[in-house]
C-alpha cells in the first residue's frame, strides 16, 4: 500500500480517542485492558466478553467467553471449551495471550438477518478539499457457529437495505438508521482528526444490538473493501474507489 493515510493498530488508544468525545461515548462498549483483576471485573458485569489482540486486524485471535451458571466457556475459532474457576480461565488466557498485549471488550450480541449474526461497515473517506464523507455502508454477515464475522474468517458481505429488512426493519428505519451510521462515520472521522493528522481513510465496525442500538466495536485505519468487487451490484466498490482515488489509493 503505497498511498498515503495514516495508520494507528492500537485499538486501546483509538478507544481512548472516542471515549474523549462525549456524543461518541455512548456508542462504545465497555473495554478493559487484560490483566487477572479486568477479567473478573468484566465477567462479573457481562455475560459474554469479548478478548481480543489490542493490534490485531481481520478477525483473528479473538476468542468470545461466556459466563455460565456453574462455569466459563470459551470459543475460538469454532472450538469451544469450558473452565470451572476464573484462575484456570485466567491462566488460559494468559497463555494464549503469550505475552502481547490484549483488550476486553463487553460482548453486544449481535442482531441477526435471516438466523445470522451480522455486523456493519461504515466506510468513511476524505475528498480532496479535506471533508469527511461517509462513502458506503455494507454488511457483514457472518458464518453461523463462528466467533467474529470478518470476510476471512468465512463470512459474507451484504447489501445493507437487503440486510436490515431481513432483520424485520421497515424502509422508514433502514433509512433512518442510514443517516445515523454515516453522521457516526464523519464524527468519528473529525474526531480522529483532532489527535492525529494524514488520515484518508476509516472503516468503522459497528454491530446493532438486539434492541437496535449502534456500538462501534473498532475503527480501522487501513480498512479492507476488496471483497464488494466480487458482488453483483459493483456500486458501491466504485464510489469507495471513486473517493480513494483522490489520496491514491486504487483497489
Amino acid at each position: 500500500m503505497n498511498y498515503r493515510s495514516t495508520s494507528i493498530k492500537s485499538k486501546w488508544e483509538k478507544n481512548s480517542w472516542l471515549l474523549k468525545h462525549s456524543d461518541l461515548r455512548k456508542y462504545v462498549p465497555r473495554t478493559m485492558l487484560f490483566n487477572r483483576d479486568n477479567l473478573i471485573t468484566m465477567l462479573s458485569s457481562y455475560s459474554t466478553v469479548y478478548f481480543k489482540p489490542t493490534g490485531g486486524s481481520g478477525g483473528f485471535n479473538i476468542i468470545r467467553i461466556k459466563r455460565m451458571e456453574k462455569n466459563y466457556q470459551i470459543q475460538y475459532n469454532t472450538v469451544k471449551s469450558t473452565y470451572s474457576t476464573i484462575d484456570s480461565l485466567y491462566d488460559k488466557l494468559n497463555r494464549f495471550s503469550n505475552k502481547r498485549s490484549f483488550l476486553l471488550q463487553k460482548g453486544i450480541d449481535l442482531a441477526r438477518t435471516k438466523g445470522k449474526p451480522f455486523d456493519i461497515r461504515v466506510m468513511v473517506q476524505k475528498t480532496n478539499k479535506g471533508t469527511w464523507v461517509s462513502s458506503a455502508i455494507f454488511m457483514k454477515i457472518g458464518k453461523t457457529g463462528k466467533v467474529a464475522t470478518n470476510y476471512n474468517q468465512g463470512g459474507k458481505i451484504g447489501y445493507f437495505h437487503q440486510t436490515m429488512s431481513g432483520a424485520g426493519y421497515s424502509t422508514a428505519e433502514i433509512e433512518l438508521m442510514e443517516t445515523r451510521l454515516k453522521g457516526m462515520g464523519v464524527s468519528v472521522g473529525k474526531n480522529f482528526d483532532q489527535h492525529k493528522k494524514g488520515f484518508k481513510e476509516l472503516g468503522l465496525d459497528v454491530a446493532l444490538d438486539s434492541k437496535g442500538k449502534p456500538w462501534i466495536l473498532e475503527v480501522n485505519t487501513r480498512p479492507q473493501f476488496y471483497p464488494l468487487k466480487n458482488m453483483k451490484d459493483k456500486t458501491t466498490y466504485k464510489r469507495i474507489v471513486s473517493y480513494a482515488k483522490q489520496y491514491g489509493r486504487f483497489k
